[in-house]
């Protein structure tokens, strides 16, 4: 499992798109993970064909797992014992080889490689009483499991360094769980992070038998008598539950992380403007029939966006982010246009990069590709960093306003109410016209009230008479 972007730690395969014994070539996708920032389609850098799928859809992976084998060497990969088997994705090469072609990246891993070195990796001491390995039978090693020794029951020999990757070692070291005494479970003797914890819990109180025992979470089910009766009450409880307990993961888990990190971290302040957009309205539907914008989307949100982007070039220190370590005020002079996107994975916030020099018809392109692309679920890690101000559109599903949660690294989310018809003093008249609400949160360590008030003002200004997007811009 390759880390596809800003250290993620860990991925969650959804979909395989080869099955064992398959035929895959250089550059074909193989299957499809989710990380807590995207879905990503991982290739294969090599021709062979697959010899084995080390985990089922829908298992979460950490970052640097062998997740893929595939035979290289034509033909069908030979059966070797479970307890001999080295997670390899690369036919075994003999090293004493003469070989005169430069050598570069080895693929090992899907969408990782080894650089070629002229020095060689030592092998590991073997055990009193255990012959070396034969010369004549290489095994190449992976990225997780390295010239691994035969196993013994699931421990690696004794003196061996326990196998484990780098964020279990951590949990273990956070954990004072001593590696070495720790039994693997994980393939070719690996110690997982279940391993971790089961070793630095709490040994279990003895289990005194009962006639008809009920399995918990932390216990495994202990058979019950030949005489009991089925336990029927059971079963229909089971059948008709009244709650439904879904894994935190993906999306949703690296949301909820950023979101309480921001309430926690930023304080928070939110401002409310209600105003007249007929005005804007009508030049949307112009917009509509504007030659120049033909096959182009326009819509409201468009000329929010826009609006958006004129006021921070009248107001620049709102488009700014705090910097805690270095104990400063980052203000930058660009405008990554962050627009939050409801998807069946959950809220994501792709930006449009250097959104403040874009004109109008660039502008709705840029916004256009940003859905479509959010709602096919094909948002890259890249588009979702960097942003700098966030709009989210509450007003698509009815909602008049609300109090949007800062993206962390900016200062300052605007939230766009629904437009409706109301009646509205116009003229010195009550009229009908299109009202809407606009919410701003921003944080109060950058935004004070005068900045955060003129931004706003000036947004709703533009949105009331849009002719300023040519006199303010």
């Amino acid at each position: 499992m390759p880390d596809v972007g800003e250290g993620l730690t860990e991925a969650e395969i959804l979909k395989w798109y080869v099955q064992v014994g398959d035929t895959v070539t250089d550059g074909q996708v193989v299957c499809e993970v989710e990380t807590a920032k995207a879905a990503v389609e991982l290739p294969i850098p090599f021709d062979g064909t697959v010899h084995e799928l080390r985990f089922p859809e829908g298992t979460t992976v950490d970052v640097g797992q062998v997740i893929i084998s595939v035979n290289v060497g034509g033909g069908d990969a030979p059966e070797a014992p479970v307890a001999e088997a080295v997670p390899v994705v690369a036919a075994p090469a003999a090293p004493e080889a003469e070989d005169d072609e430069p050598k570069g990246r080895q693929p090992v891993l899907v969408g990782y490689g080894v650089a070629a070195s002229s020095t060689k990796r030592r092998a590991r001491k073997a055990p009193a009483g255990t012959a070396p390995a034969s010369p004549a039978a290489p095994v190449q090693a992976s990225p997780v499991a390295v010239s691994v020794p035969e196993q013994l029951n699931g421990h690696a020999p004794a003196g061996a360094r326990p196998l484990a990757k780098p964020p279990v070692r951590k949990l273990a070291k956070d954990l004072g769980v001593d590696l070495a005494t720790v039994t693997p479970t994980g393939p070719d003797g690996i110690i997982t992070r279940e391993d971790v914890h089961a070793a630095a819990a709490p040994a279990p109180a003895p289990v005194v038998e009962a006639p008809a025992p009920v399995a918990t979470p932390a216990q495994v089910p202990v058979p019950a008598p030949a005489q009991a009766p089925a336990p029927v009450a059971a079963a229909e409880v089971s059948s008709e539950a009244r709650e439904t307990r879904i894994p935190i993961k993906g999306v949703r888990k690296a949301t909820a992380a950023a979101m309480v990190g921001s309430a926690f971290t930023a304080p928070h302040v939110t401002e409310f403007v209600t105003f007249d957009i007929t005005r804007t309205m009508k030049l949307v539907e112009e917009l509509k029939s504007d030659k120049d914008m033909a096959g182009l989307r326009v819509n409201p949100l468009l000329l929010v966006a826009k609006a958006v982007l004129v006021a921070v070039k009248r107001n620049p220190d709102i488009n700014a982010a705090w910097d805690e370590a270095a104990q400063e005020i980052v203000l930058k002079r660009y405008v990554n246009l962050g627009i939050a996107a409801a998807t069946p994975r959950g809220l994501i916030v792709p930006n449009i990069k250097d959104a403040h020099a874009q004109t109008l018809p660039e502008l709705s392109k840029s916004l256009g590709e940003l859905v479509s692309t959010a709602r096919e679920g094909k948002t890259t890690p890249a588009a979702m960093q960097g942003g700098t101000f966030t709009i989210t559109n509450v007003g698509v599903f009815g909602v008049d306003t609300g109090t949007p949660i800062l993206n962390p690294g900016e200062a300052a989310i605007l939230a766009v109410g629904a437009i409706k018809l109301q009646p509205w003093v116009h003229k010195g008249k009550v009229k009908a016209r299109q009202v809407t609400t606009l919410a701003l949160s921003f944080d109060h360590r950058l935004v004070d009230g005068e900045l955060g008030s003129k931004f706003l003002a000036d947004i709703a200004a533009i949105l009331e008479q849009p002719k300023r997007l040519i006199t303010w811009a």
